[in-house]
């Protein structure tokens, strides 16, 4: 089971308030501002920011 629609549209990043998308390969939330990554730990995101890793 995935992360719902629902829960996407009202998830935002923690440490800059902006929209957060799924990551191509489901395995995490990306930040749009940020670039930080929420893991997606047994269908529930991990939105803690000491939890995030920084992409480009």
């Amino acid at each position: 089971m995935a992360v719902s629609k629902e829960l996407l549209e009202i998830l935002v990043c923690p440490l800059c308030k902006a929209t957060v998308n799924l990551t191509p390969d489901g395995t995490g939330l990306k930040c749009v501002e940020c670039h930080r990554v929420y893991p997606i730990r047994d269908d529930i995101p991990v939105m803690l920011v000491d939890e995030a890793k920084i992409e480009e």
